[in-house]
């Protein structure tokens, strides 16, 4: 038996990696956290590796140890890490681990700062649709598939969402540059993680760093609508003319997609020519997308009426932020468009990268951005107002909010006002976060009832 121990169990890759690896035959896993809450809590409880306490505990790291892991919430003074260090036991960060277990498969990764867990769901659920087995790892759960991560002896594949964001508080590195995949997409480059990447080119150069990572006669799949993109693969045919270099644009095929916007259009063409890529054919690739609705919290339709609609989405970088609300725009020209997000990420709440998010939301009629004061002290973070915001946004129908109770009064106000008038609603609820605690997804009911 192979005995693993997480460190960090409870947050959301992580827990998942747990329950992947506790799934394989040969498997025992143990796992520690000094704080857990749902969903990770009630699935690993399910699965009997909830931690029988709290807290870190170097009595829980024995000899017999074959591997540690190591996730992002935990820092470098751990008492577990220490113990793990004493012993030599060997010590992975998540992405390793991925590819220390999937080392000998063909791997496919999508990275980009926007449309990658779409991207990677599409391949996937072409993938299984098709029959073709594949391991996985992407950040959304996915209709059809029990969990996020999936780990086996048998498929010859494995197809990962790239991350760019430091791997562990001991490695500064870039999860994806662990992956060396065989078939690479990059979706875009806007600039993100401020606070790890403080200017653009240091940001554009970790993905310099990732493509140089790609297996030999592996293949490269670029949007050509991104300078930076288009730029690299310059280079990457300067230095490696060995690489398949594929660019793409948005899909403008006639076949009906339950999912829209270009944006996931553009989604679509990356994901078709990866599965093309390891011998899946264009035409069965469309015709399995055809019924494909989309990742949980990536343009979730989450309530309808006779005439309104409601969506939920993680979208909160400006990149992210203006893509779905022009995709909402462009598939209901004849309703009213009230886009609410949250900022509520380390960068979104950054003075100096505020003025990223100038015009974001033109396109919505009414929009509401909310942001919490006190996320930003305990962040520690220079203090924002409400009309640094307002400035930022740069739009006349930007209206700003730091109390979720009065976010959600003047929703309760003008939402049903609107949806009386001819055409209806259309809402869009975008955060990261959950608004400091409203359930989106009953609320947005209530509001259109």
């Amino acid at each position: 038996m192979t005995r693993i121990h997480f460190i960090a169990i409870g947050g959301a890759a992580m827990h998942n990696l747990a329950l992947a690896v506790a799934a394989k035959p040969g498997y025992i896993v143990s796992g520690s956290d000094d704080e857990i809450f749902d969903p990770a809590l009630t699935h690993l409880r399910q699965a009997g590796l909830l931690p029988d306490h709290l807290g870190w505990d170097p009595e829980r790291i024995t000899p017999d140890i074959d591997a540690v892991i190591l996730g992002m919430h935990a820092r470098e003074d751990n008492p577990e890490l220490i113990r793990a260090r004493e012993l030599g036991l060997k010590i992975y960060s998540f992405p390793e681990y991925l590819y220390e277990q999937t080392r000998d498969k063909i791997r496919i990764v999508v990275g980009g700062s926007h449309g990658k867990t779409t991207t990677t769901s599409m391949i996937l659920y072409v993938l299984q649709r098709l029959g073709i087995e594949a391991d996985y790892m992407v950040g959304a759960q996915i209709e059809g598939f029990e969990r996020m991560v999936r780990l086996s002896d048998t498929a010859k594949y494995a197809v990962f969402e790239g991350d760019e964001y430091l791997t562990s508080p001991l490695d500064l590195r870039s999860k994806f540059l662990w992956y060396h995949p065989h078939v690479a997409i990059l979706t875009g480059i806007a600039w993100d993680h401020i606070n790890v990447f403080p200017t653009f080119p240091e940001y554009v150069e970790t993905f310099r760093k990732f493509v140089h990572t790609i297996e030999p006669k592996g293949s490269f799949i670029y949007y050509q609508g991104d300078e930076n993109l288009r730029l690299l693969a310059e280079e990457l045919k300067i230095q490696n003319s060995k690489l398949s270099i594929i660019p793409y644009d948005a899909y403008e095929g006639k076949v009906a997609m339950q999912v829209f916007g270009r944006h996931n259009m553009q989604n679509l063409q990356a994901a078709m020519l990866a599965c093309h890529c390891i011998g899946v054919a264009p035409d069965d690739f469309y015709r399995e997308i055809a019924s494909f609705t989309g990742a949980s919290n990536r343009l979730e339709k989450i309530c309808e009426t006779d005439t309104s609609v409601a969506y939920k989405d993680f979208a909160h970088s400006p990149s992210k932020l203006k893509a779905t609300i022009n995709a909402v725009r462009e598939r209901y020209p004849e309703k009213t468009l009230i886009a609410c997000m949250e900022l509520h990420t380390f960068s979104s709440l950054m003075a100096d990268f505020l003025p990223q998010y100038k015009d974001c939301m033109a396109e919505a009629d009414v929009a509401y951005v909310y942001f919490n004061p006190k996320v930003i002290e305990h962040k520690r973070l220079t203090p924002i107002s409400a009309d640094d915001v307002r400035a930022a946004f740069g739009t006349k129908n930007v209206a700003v909010f730091t109390e979720s109770e009065a976010l959600q009064a003047q929703l309760k106000e003008t939402v049903p006002t609107l949806a009386r008038r001819p055409g209806g609603v259309a809402l869009l609820m975008m955060s990261s976060g959950t608004f400091d605690g409203i359930n989106v997804k009953e609320f947005a009911q209530e509001l259109l009832s």
